[in-house]
């Protein structure tokens, strides 16, 4: 009688088990993760989380299991075959063919999103804080308080609002320019001043076959060697005439006709810089036609950018500090000892290298969502209800361009805010 009171209790607790299981493989299969997709076939993105605190590390884009896994795989490839012609490029010293064109799309997307983005300031209001990095586009500041800056406390994260500009919509970090990214793919700390700096987006484009005359750079015909985890170079060395007129890819002035999406031309807004526009209600018709061509145009730049500095980067290695905003392009990360944020003093001031993200190669800087650039300005009550985009999609909506499917759930668009009075009426 009392193995049958033991053997029921026992199948009791079995399904009781079997259906806690299923209950909790349910949640977690139904709960909205980061690559749950919406209708337009686009991942799910929440709003961006606040920047984090500087002691605090950058996540990893590669598991450390994965890195530990494949640093164990080469390894024991090096032991096996000490001396190997490298077959992969790049890391061969070679070129990847089909992101040439690519790169040469890159560097033009970005001339032209510079340059219109100098005319569309102009008539739409960007604000940035005098005290910390915030921005803000509209005629007046958002009151949400999320400054950082000197004295934050005494001014309850209150920001201080003045007129910004091109730079504070969209940045570029710059790296260090290197003519052999295989040969001698590191720079020394004795090397910092005499060796260049420029945008890091631009040194990944010449990396991946971009020629620009003011940054010569190395080209290979002959895949390098690796003899005992060293690149060992036994192409022959050829003279720099022959070399630039045979292998070069292009020149620092890319062809119109190689992006369909940059043939629209933006001189349409020059009227509205000679009329001195300042205000979006003082537009006609016809100018509001020019410039929702500029904001397209504006916009087809900053995608095709950022797609194809993407791409690019999945063949073309970028290292950037876990620590500090510094980044380098190449298979591995300089020998500056110039880091000054948290534990650099158990570095010795030298950068703590992983890989980057498209975020540390081309700076966002997200802001507010406005609905109106003339309505009230945005409430700290109901910052929860408001969404955010890159700087560059939020300046070019205001403009007239459409919204991109892919910052529709950023910028929370079928969330409809309360007003400022009914503050106290949402839980």
């Amino acid at each position: 009688m009392g193995a049958t009171v033991v053997f029921s209790k026992l199948s009791l607790l079995k399904r009781l088990s079997h259906r806690l299981n299923r209950t909790l493989s349910f949640a977690s299969e139904t709960w909205p993760a980061a690559t749950e997709f919406i209708d337009d076939g686009f991942p799910y993105s929440d709003v961006p989380k606040r920047p984090r605190r500087n002691s605090e590390r950058k996540a990893y884009v590669t598991p450390m299991k994965v890195l530990i896994e494949r640093a164990k795989a080469e390894r024991e490839a090096r032991k096996a075959q000490p001396c190997r012609v490298l077959e992969e490029p790049p890391a061969n010293g070679l070129l990847v063919p089909e992101l040439v064109e690519v790169a040469h799309r890159v560097y033009q997307a970005r001339g032209s999103l510079l340059f219109g983005l100098s005319q569309l300031v102009r008539v739409i209001p960007v604000l940035r804080c005098r005290l910390c990095n915030e921005v803000h586009i509209g005629y007046v500041g958002h009151e949400i308080r999320t400054c950082t800056g000197p004295d934050s406390v005494s001014r309850h994260a209150t920001h201080v609002w003045t007129r910004g500009g091109v730079r504070d919509v969209v940045s570029f970090p710059k790296c260090f320019h290197l003519y052999d990214r295989v040969g001698r793919p590191r720079v020394g700390h004795d090397e910092r001043s005499s060796i260049p700096r420029i945008p890091a987006i631009v040194e990944l484009c010449i990396q991946a076959g971009l020629d620009l005359e003011k940054y010569p750079t190395k080209r290979r015909t002959k895949p390098v060697y690796c003899i005992e985890g060293r690149i060992v170079d036994f192409e022959s060395v050829v003279k720099e005439d022959e070399n630039e007129g045979k292998y070069s890819f292009g020149s620092d002035k890319p062809s119109m006709n190689s992006s369909t999406l940059l043939n629209q031309p933006i001189e349409k807004a020059q009227n509205l810089l000679e009329n001195n526009i300042s205000h979006l209600d003082q537009l006609n018709d016809e100018e509001r036609n020019k410039l929702r061509d500029l904001s397209n145009h504006i916009l087809n730049s900053w995608i095709e950018m950022s797609s194809g500095t993407k791409k690019i980067m999945e063949k073309y290695a970028v290292n950037t500090c876990g620590y500090c905003p510094e980044i380098q392009v190449g298979p591995k990360g300089h020998k500056l000892r110039m880091c000054k944020a948290s534990k650099h003093q158990s570095r010795n001031g030298l950068h703590a290298w992983q890989e980057a993200t498209l975020d540390d190669l081309i700076d966002p800087n997200y802001v507010w969502h406005v609905e109106d650039l003339n309505g009230p300005a945005l409430n700290n009550n109901l910052k929860r209800y408001y969404g955010k985009a890159p700087a560059v999609v939020e300046l070019c909506v205001h403009g007239g361009a459409p919204v991109p499917d892919q910052y529709r759930s950023m910028m929370r668009l079928d969330v409809v805010s309360p007003d400022r009075d009914e503050v106290d009426l949402v839980a």
